[in-house]
């Protein structure tokens, strides 16, 4: 069964609320495609998704934009507030404008793409998910990131990968400055078809050997007096 035949539903939220949408959304069965116009900027729309479904959306969404998401496809035709794809799991998001600060925080897994530019703490406390960001990233991004992989075909702000762990980022652009414990490493083989796979997978066309990676110089991973400081 193609896309185009799929099951389809329609929710215009001008007329309906954001609970009756993500209650009908969660009752949906796979496979089919729901498109939801309207959204002025709501929060929470399309969170907690537990199904391969597909939603679009088309308009500017608020706080918390597909949260929790598992398995389902989350397109954003607009900007989105807060924390898109928050604590999401799997499956896919993607926002076709602007994201705000916060955009996959605590994310598990499955891919954010932003095609635009993400605020503040983009990727914060990361545990797995992959984000590809089209254009910049703020400060602070990738704090204490743990898991997964950041992608910024732009530039990225002060603070980039403080206190990380086992996240790997990878910068096409300028960093404005490197966080605690965060520093360039060697582009390997595997790190450029790493690279060239996600790349892929977010629809961009860029030269992985134009990146630079980043990555924890594991100097903070136990507390030593020395470096109290940077704690």
């Amino acid at each position: 069964m193609t896309t185009d035949t799929l099951p389809t539903a329609a929710y215009d939220l001008d007329v309906t609320t954001t609970r009756e949408l993500n209650t009908a959304l969660q009752a949906t069965e796979a496979p089919a495609t729901v498109h939801v116009t309207d959204p002025q900027g709501q929060h929470a729309l399309a969170c907690g998704l537990n199904r391969p479904i597909e939603v679009h959306i088309s308009g500017h969404v608020g706080y918390y934009a597909a949260g929790m998401n598992q398995h389902a496809r989350v397109t954003i035709d607009g900007n989105a507030g807060v924390g898109v794809g928050e604590n999401m799991m799997s499956g896919t998001v993607r926002v076709k404008g602007d994201a705000s600060q916060s955009a996959g925080a605590t994310a598990h897994g499955g891919l954010l793409v932003i095609e635009g530019n993400a605020a503040a703490r983009c990727g914060i406390s990361m545990k797995g998910v992959d984000i590809v960001v089209g254009g910049n990233i703020g400060h602070m991004s990738a704090f204490m990131g743990q898991a997964g992989r950041l992608v910024v075909l732009g530039d990225a702000g002060e603070a980039l990968g403080d206190s990380l762990y086992e996240a790997r980022i990878y910068v096409r652009g300028t960093v404005a400055s490197l966080g605690a414990d965060c520093i360039a490493k060697p582009m390997r083989p595997e790190h450029l078809a790493e690279l060239r796979e996600l790349l892929d997978a977010a629809g961009f066309d860029a030269d992985p050997s134009d990146f630079t990676r980043y990555g924890s110089a594991r100097s903070l991973y136990h507390f030593h007096v020395d470096n109290a400081s940077a704690y």
